[in-house]
């Protein structure tokens, strides 16, 4: 090998997602390929391309194996580095926290025009402009590259996006909610329906992709009717930043709720604020009551920052809430340029905000930024603070793909900065308090609500013999809606649990409809007259046959949001409509925000919902919370079941009572004597925070030890399955002796069989997270590649399901 070759290591964005030797080309000068710049790069034989990333220059000769010739990297996507060094290092330690590549992480992180290598060159010299493929380059001569590397340098090429057709721009949506007027004969119009219902706006491509190319005549039909939209998104629901409230009314609140802060809000900015400017990185948990204002102390928290230059990520758990957020700061600081980042995004639009943001960060620029968890992964320079609302939420732990705690990556980030991280809750993680109570970082409480106004008072409605043939709602709860209804106040009813009804019972065998996949109940949802799997998707028309006895007599079990939306009518004036907000109402682009501003406008009285209206929402004409199943997730198989539903229920008693009227609360319960009622009644969190501590202290649960979780998985119909699993454990067991690390299980999970797989799971506790590791690495190499049997690893389980 000769000195003249200079090595550069490049980690692929898609498979096989290594990270590989190329040799730089002699058609461009060394100083085009730095670190974080994408590149295409030949794999394989056939010279197939694949983007990567740069993430080392200069590689030592001996990397390379004797004999072995490298292949040259063929062209740069781009002219500078899409992200900078610290970027490249928070995804190398996210690839061994998850024990995978980096070019895995990239290729998950990064919007997927960004991973492409399907671009094409504009070449705008010698006349008229040319249009080049990267696989022309590599048929060139040595000359022509030449020349086209002389033109890259003077800036007379331009890397053009991906290819896309008609097919993949138009975007297809349902346009109005079911019932749909489609006759029960059209059969393929419905299955489109009810596949874009599921799934939200998909491309028309897409869509004929998954359903096949029979779903073009219906799409057509539909289309004509106008129950589908079929082409570019609309610039009104482009736009919509989905907070609910619109500029009008949300001003208005905003005006009267936050102009000047208060002195406890402003001796909590002044701690927090102290904590940015300190010359290490520092953590701060805003503990303050619901409605004590911890949003105003977030906004001039990063006015302050941007003004010092400094970059702000807001974060929040939903979508609703980092909207909300986005339009607070609208409203409060117009002048402040702001980038708003959530999944429910168009593709596009992501990626556009992720080449603008790093644009900015090259230039060290500062940025506001406002999303959900996954804005977490935007390049920033100078990032001063990050601000985690309801810090407590589940939704800033991802299970799915990447598995990550966005404190942990928050913190990270942060620390790379020496900026802050503001952790914000009314009822925070037991994990995050006992922290502040061990001295690991400080808090700072809030303990009086804005304007002067008291909590609301908490009521317990026992239903232990209460018949819920008619409703889950026991009178004096309906006696109690009805007069505020007549009192021209709104009421906000928690039911956690979507749909009609959740189980349907066969009255002619005596069974329950269940999903062949999973063997879970059917939830039966009126409007869209189907029976719902809410795990995998699978849905059938109802009546169906029933699957064991082929009868169609069925007996609705249980009560849904739908089914309390129709209770609840009765109770409202004429004229007037209960307002319901959950996943399947708020489906369609730009529903959500029709229910949440035509409530904020008091167009409706009621507002029934899931957990989503429990967090963030403000409604000063809320007079009335009712919680119409608090039992619901409180005898969950999970060591967090108490602490997730005083969370909850805290939250949605700080919907009622936020404006010149008192609130008041209504939970209604089979078990009045839980302890858990207690501290929910006096918002004792504290108490509660006691009383959970010293139960876990007991069984070694967090914050004592470290818990991870193995998910196992395999075909119900491999008959190999229980046999592999038991090899694995006895593996697993002997690994943890030697470890120090606790095994329990595996064992069947809570809900044991999901997508026509087979579930298990494996409890790891330990002192330290590096002998947890060491265990499942173990365990993942005993296990073939061309194995059925799925393993994964999941550190700090929130979903123990």
């Amino acid at each position: 090998m000769t000195e003249q070759i200079k090595i550069v290591a490049v980690a692929l964005m898609a498979q096989p997602y290594s990270t590989l030797h190329y040799q730089l080309p002699h058609w461009l000068p060394d100083a085009v390929w730095q670190v974080g710049v994408r590149v295409a790069v030949p794999l394989g034989a056939r010279g197939t391309l694949r983007a990567g990333i740069i993430t080392q220059r200069d590689c030592p000769s001996d990397v390379v194996p004797e004999g072995v010739e490298l292949k040259s990297v063929l062209w740069p996507l781009e002219q500078q580095p899409l992200v900078g060094g610290d970027y490249l290092e928070m995804v190398r330690q996210l690839a061994l926290r998850q024990m995978v590549s980096t070019g895995h992480i990239l290729g998950i992180l990064l919007p997927s025009g960004l991973r492409s290598a399907a671009v094409r060159l504009r070449v705008r010299a010698g006349g008229k402009p040319r249009t080049l493929r990267l696989r022309d380059i590599l048929k060139m001569a040595d000359s022509e590259r030449a020349v086209l590397a002389s033109h890259w340098m003077s800036g007379r090429v331009e890397v053009l996006e991906p290819e896309t057709d008609e097919a993949e721009n138009d975007i297809c949506h349902v346009t109005q909610d079911p019932p749909w007027p489609v006759r029960p004969a059209a059969k393929k119009q419905i299955e489109l329906l009810e596949y874009l219902w599921e799934n939200g706006p998909l491309s028309r491509r897409r869509l004929v992709h998954d359903l096949g190319t029979s779903a073009q005549t219906p799409l057509v039909t539909l289309a004509e009717r106008g129950l589908v939209h079929v082409g570019p998104l609309e610039a009104e629901a482009a736009a919509e930043c989905a907070c609910g409230i619109d500029t009008e009314c949300h001003a208005a609140v905003l005006e009267n709720t936050l102009f000047e802060l208060t002195e406890p809000q402003k001796e909590a900015l002044a701690q927090c604020t102290a904590a940015v400017e300190s010359d290490k990185p520092e953590t701060r948990l805003l503990f303050g009551i619901t409605g004590s204002g911890k949003t105003a102390v977030y906004l001039e928290l990063a006015r302050a920052c941007i003004e010092q230059g400094l970059s702000v990520m807001l974060l929040a758990p939903e979508v609703a809430l980092a909207c909300k957020l986005y339009r607070d700061v609208q409203t409060r600081f117009p002048g402040i340029p702001v980038v708003l980042y959530h999944g429910y995004q168009p593709a596009q639009e992501r990626e556009q905000a992720f080449l603008n943001l790093a644009a900015e960060a090259r230039k060290g620029g500062n940025t506001l930024i406002i999303g959900t968890r996954s804005a977490l992964f935007l390049p920033v320079a100078r990032l001063g603070v990050v601000v985690l609302d309801e810090e407590h939420d589940a939704s800033f732990k991802q299970d799915e793909r990447l598995s990550y705690q966005a404190k942990e990556v928050a913190w990270f980030r942060v620390a790379q900065h020496k900026g802050a991280l503001v952790l914000g809750s009314a009822t925070p993680d037991v994990k995050t308090f006992h922290a502040v109570r061990e001295g690991h970082m400080p808090g700072i409480v809030l303990n009086e609500r804005v304007g002067g106004g008291t909590l609301p008072t908490v009521e317990l409605v026992d239903i232990k013999d209460h018949s819920a043939s008619e409703s889950i709602l026991a009178p004096q709860t309906l006696a109690r809606i009805k007069e505020t209804v007549q009192k021209g106040e709104q009421a906000v009813i928690l039911l956690n649990r979507r749909g009609y009804a959740p189980l349907m019972y066969c009255l002619d065998c005596g069974t329950v409809a269940r999903c062949p996949s999973c063997e879970i109940g059917l939830t039966y949802h009126k409007g869209r007259e189907r029976l719902v799997c809410h795990y995998c998707g699978h849905s059938v028309p109802f009546p169906s046959p029933c699957s064991k006895c082929k009868g169609v007599h069925y007996l609705p079990m249980g009560e849904g949001t739908e089914k309390m939306e129709e209770t609840l009518s009765t109770l409202l004036p004429h004229g007037k409509k209960v307002l319901r907000l959950d996943r399947d109402s708020v489906r369609r682009p730009g529903r959500m925000e029709e229910i949440l501003a035509a409530f904020a406008r008091e167009e409706s009285n009621i507002l029934v919902g899931t957990q989503m209206l429990s967090k963030g929402h403000h409604f000063p004409s809320v007079t009335l919370a009712v919680v119409a199943d608090g039992d619901i997730g409180l005898n969950m198989p999970d060591y967090r079941a108490t602490e997730r539903t005083f969370q909850l229920l805290v939250q949605a008693a700080g919907r009622a009572g936020r404006g010149e009227r008192p609130g008041n609360v209504l939970i209604q319960t089979r078990d009045p004597k839980h302890y858990c009622w207690d501290f929910i009644r006096d918002c004792d969190y504290e108490g509660f925070f006691e009383r959970e501590l010293d139960a876990r202290r007991k069984r070694r649960y967090p914050p004592f030890v470290k818990l991870a979780l193995i998910r196992l998985s395999y075909p119900v119909d491999w008959l190999q399955g229980q046999e592999r699993v038991n090899a694995l454990a006895m593996s697993a067991r002997a690994s943890g002796r030697e470890l120090g690390v606790s095994v329990l299980g595996p064992a069947p999970a809570p809900l044991p069989i999901l997508r026509g797989r087979r579930r298990f799971q494996c409890l790891l506790k330990s002192a330290e997270w590096k002998e947890i590791r060491m265990l499942f690495h173990a365990a993942k190499q005993a296990v073939p590649a061309s194995s059925k049997l799925r393993l994964s690893l999941d550190l700090d389980p929130v979903n123990m399901l």
